[in-house]
């Protein structure tokens, strides 16, 4: 695979990863009783931890990138796929 199609793919499954990952331990100013600042939204979060979930996002997504890698490449996997 290029270098371009290489970064083209984990690009994707970055985001996609990021998407799955943002939700993980956000909890509400609703859902802690925290006190909401006139005009915001009662759902943000508290504490959305970004650089962390970024951080976790980019050894996720570097995995599963791998992982796929490793399934097109592989010569079993292969010969399963063209029967």
């Amino acid at each position: 695979m290029q270098i371009g199609s290489l970064i083209a793919v984990y690009f994707v499954v970055w985001w996609l990863t990021f998407v799955a990952v943002l939700p993980i331990g956000s909890h509400s100013h609703h859902e802690t009783g925290a006190e909401i600042v006139a005009g915001s939204d009662p759902g943000a979060p508290v504490r959305p931890r970004l650089v962390m979930k970024a951080l976790i996002t980019t050894a996720l997504a570097a995995a599963l990138t791998a992982l796929l890698l490793w399934g097109l490449s592989n010569e079993t996997l292969q010969a399963y796929w063209n029967r």
